[in-house]
């Protein structure tokens, strides 16, 4: 189990890796911080929505056993890449300036929407381990719920963030397999 969870882990740090492969050897680009954003955010949803994945793909595949440390695993994943996310958001967009980042927050819809996802997430990564598990009981099940609502907030929050909504259809597609998940796991 462990050497599993060890694996997964290393696999989701493979989109870190290759940003950082990218930048050295190709130069940062015009706007690097703007990529750095793109990148961990849309890995931050991406793994959000393989999260939430796991249980109806896990089910129809009639797999026995357990799954847990399989969607703990990728929800610590998306955490780490939403916590980079927000990092660099605070220190290289604001330059660490806390009156900016108010600014943004009030004034910004897409900022206040990525906030309340990055805000969600933050009791699931504190309890995601066995032992609040086994202390939580039933109330960690229920908490561990507001991933739906987190993963919807980010997949807003990226369409909102878009110049162009209708001319942009990745933040579409992650909504609509938000959707179609919710859609799926309501049948599980």
């Amino acid at each position: 189990m462990v050497l599993k969870t060890v694996g997964v882990a290393l696999a989701c740090l493979l989109p870190v890796v290759g940003v950082g492969w990218t930048f050295y050897h190709n130069g940062p680009g015009p706007n690097p911080v703007e990529t750095l954003l793109y990148e961990t955010g849309v890995w931050a949803l991406r793994l959000l929505l393989l999260t939430l994945l796991v249980r109806p793909l896990w089910q129809a595949l009639r797999l026995l056993g357990s799954f847990v440390w399989l969607r703990r695993t990728l929800g610590l994943a998306a955490f780490f890449y939403a916590t980079l996310h927000l990092l660099v958001y605070f220190m290289f967009d604001l330059n660490l300036d806390l009156a900016a980042g108010w600014e943004d927050l009030t004034t910004r819809p897409f900022i206040l929407v990525g906030m309340l996802a990055y805000l969600l997430l933050v009791p699931l990564a504190l309890t995601s381990s066995v032992r609040w598990q086994r202390r939580l009981g039933r109330a960690w099940a229920r908490l561990h719920r507001l991933v739906y609502g987190a993963t919807l907030l980010g997949a807003l929050h990226f369409l909102l963030l878009v110049k162009n909504p209708l001319a942009t259809l990745e933040p579409w597609l992650y909504l609509g397999i938000w959707v179609g998940l919710m859609g799926v796991r309501s049948r599980f």
